[in-house]
């Protein structure tokens, strides 16, 4: 048994029905795999939705999440998305303490992480960034000292970079093999 890097960044493919979302997670929790984000949405075909999964799988090979993935009826394609040939971002939401003495200082901060505000209140102000998990780690940690009143963060999204497409005939990105 080969085992890789515990976290893997899959694109899954998805028919656009009631309930895939819900078999999907149940899937992960039945084999006892940890998902550490999930974002789904439309894709440019109404019909498919894409699953943007980040999963843990310490200790076990990820063909053994495939493979359940693959037996699931309404999934349709399975990409991994390695960082290197992929664009990979995530949107957070923070609501920070900032009374007249420490506005100016939150919004340099603001500006240094090339985030924006999108509220402003008597006593704080409510920051909207993207960016790598990484950068959103650091702005998070560097707002703490203003006082963090709430926090919102949404799962990673992720794209293949290149002109090709996962649903285009000929993906660029590494395929997993679904006739395992």
């Amino acid at each position: 048994m080969t085992v890789t890097h515990s976290r893997h960044t899959l694109s899954v493919l998805v028919e656009n029905k009631p309930g895939v979302l819900a078999r999907v997670a149940s899937l992960f929790s039945r084999r006892g795999f940890n998902i550490d984000s999930l974002a789904v949405g439309p894709t440019e075909h109404a019909e498919v939705s894409r699953m943007t999964i980040v999963v843990n799988v310490e200790g076990l090979p990820l063909e053994q999440v495939t493979k359940q993935l693959n037996k699931l009826v309404h999934v349709i394609k399975i990409v991994e998305l390695d960082a290197s040939s992929s664009v990979q971002r995530e949107l957070v939401l923070i609501k920070v303490r900032a009374d007249l003495a420490m506005r100016s200082h939150v919004l340099e901060t603001v500006q240094l992480f090339r985030a924006k505000v999108v509220d402003v209140a008597t006593d704080a102000v409510t920051i909207e960034a993207t960016g790598t998990a990484d950068k959103l780690e650091a702005l998070i940690r560097v707002l703490e000292p203003f006082g963090i009143k709430e926090l919102v963060q949404s799962g990673m999204v992720a794209i293949g970079r290149g002109a090709r497409s996962i649903t285009g005939p000929a993906s660029s990105l590494r395929s997993v093999d679904r006739s395992a």
